[in-house]
């Protein structure tokens, strides 16, 4: 069906329309051409056929802007060789995918069993109904003796200084999609267990070698993201002019008030993947009030973090994309008792997301003009639903590639 119209009992827009209560959506060749209330559009087109999910919720489809389901999930979830590297990560895709979630932001970062590059991992996406940006990174490993890999070199290590060597700062600037963890200021724990990485949190950089990588980038005219936890580090984030912090674990309020006089841009990750505590709702809610734009993360495959009051999770078995709304849930619940708009609320998981990966007009909003990436679902994600089986379709470019009705 390329042209159909579809009716909601709420469409929630994520855009100046805000929320439409019984509104409904015309569909033409995967974009949305109209939207409105039902009572408009019935008569306005008489002659299309319509989808009627007069008893569900009308959302964008999710994106997760900072993930690892392709490099690095493989090898921790399944036996896999490189023959069968790629098999193992469509699968894992089709997980995100019937999780609500259309678009990725893909880390790579060079990983020792795996040979691949950016290439190799754009071809295995290529014909998928997801959208996957790609940023390329280097990373610093917390074991005993620090691990370093980089998406140029791929499996083979190599050495601190080579990280801030500016020839290969610029290659690997050159291929990145987006800001993503283009660098570590912390050495990272990965998805390894505490007693493999000791050194985890070690920092990496000095402010003078992360000053000449951020203006590498930013001569190159892109914006450059780091993962970073720690006052000390992300001190020298922003001094340095980082554009992007991914995690701000750690951050403290005076960090908070110059992030947002820089125009940084935050990756919440309240399920971990740092050394230290991951992002509270409370802090969320600190930086929404500081017009900060926040986008909540997976970082998938991780193991959660132990010890938070707001994680529902009692052990360490690696969880991925379908846990996303739940995550975001007590943020986005936090932020319905201090009366923010359930279109504000759910951007952290479409429209702020969208704009980090620069798509923010092609997805992430429901509006003329954008791609018809939508979920029809029991309620808001992650707002009102956080178990996958309440979303009932996922459309991706006006094709319905998830059906649980």
């Amino acid at each position: 069906m390329m042209n159909y119209m579809i009716r909601g009992k709420k469409i929630v827009t994520v855009s100046h329309l805000g929320t439409l209560e019984n509104g409904s959506m015309v569909i033409e060749n995967g974009k949305i051409a109209d939207i409105g209330s039902w009572e408009r559009m019935k008569e306005q087109f008489p002659d299309l056929d319509v989808i009627d999910c007069s008893s569900y919720v009308i959302t964008p489809s999710l994106v997760d802007c900072h993930t690892h389901l392709l490099e690095f999930a493989p090898t921790s979830l399944y036996p896999v060789t490189p023959d069968t590297h790629f098999f193992a990560g469509k699968a894992i895709l089709f997980h995100a995918l019937s999780s609500g979630i259309t678009a990725l932001g893909e880390q790579i970062c060079g990983h020792p069993l795996c040979d691949f590059s950016k290439e190799d991992y754009q071809k295995c996406v290529q014909d998928l109904p997801l959208d996957v940006s790609f940023a390329t990174t280097s990373i610093s490993i917390g074991f005993e003796n620090l691990a370093h890999f980089t998406s140029i070199t791929q499996s083979r290590g190599v050495t601190q200084y080579d990280l801030s060597d500016p020839v290969l700062v610029q290659m690997i600037a050159l291929e990145s999609d987006y800001p993503g963890e283009n660098i570590f200021i912390n050495a990272t724990p990965a998805n390894f267990t505490e007693k493999e990485v000791p050194r985890a949190g070690e920092i990496i950089f000095t402010l003078e070698e992360l000053e000449r990588i951020v203006n590498i980038y930013h001569r190159l005219g892109k914006r450059m993201g780091a993962h970073v936890a720690g006052e000390e580090g992300i001190k020298l984030a922003l001094d340095a002019g980082v554009d992007v912090l991914h995690h701000a674990h750690g951050i403290t309020d005076d960090q908070i008030e110059k992030a947002a006089k820089q125009g940084v841009k935050i990756v919440a990750t309240p399920m971990g993947g740092t050394h230290l505590q991951p992002n509270s709702p409370e802090e969320i809610l600190k930086f929404i009030e500081k017009d900060i734009p926040v986008s909540i993360s997976t970082d998938s495959y991780l193991p959660p973090y132990q010890g938070t009051s707001w994680l529902p999770f009692n052990d360490q078995t690696l969880k991925g994309p379908d846990v996303l709304m739940l995550i975001a849930n007590p943020a986005m619940q936090l932020l319905k008792k201090h009366h923010y708009n359930e279109n504000k609320i759910l951007a952290l998981l479409t429209d702020n997301p969208a704009k980090l990966l620069g798509k923010d007009d092609v997805f992430g909003r429901l509006e003329v003009g954008l791609e018809a990436n939508f979920l029809v679902s029991e309620g808001v994600p992650g707002l009102e639903i956080t178990e996958i089986n309440n979303i009932k379709n996922i459309f991706y470019k006006g094709v319905k590639v998830v059906d649980r009705t």
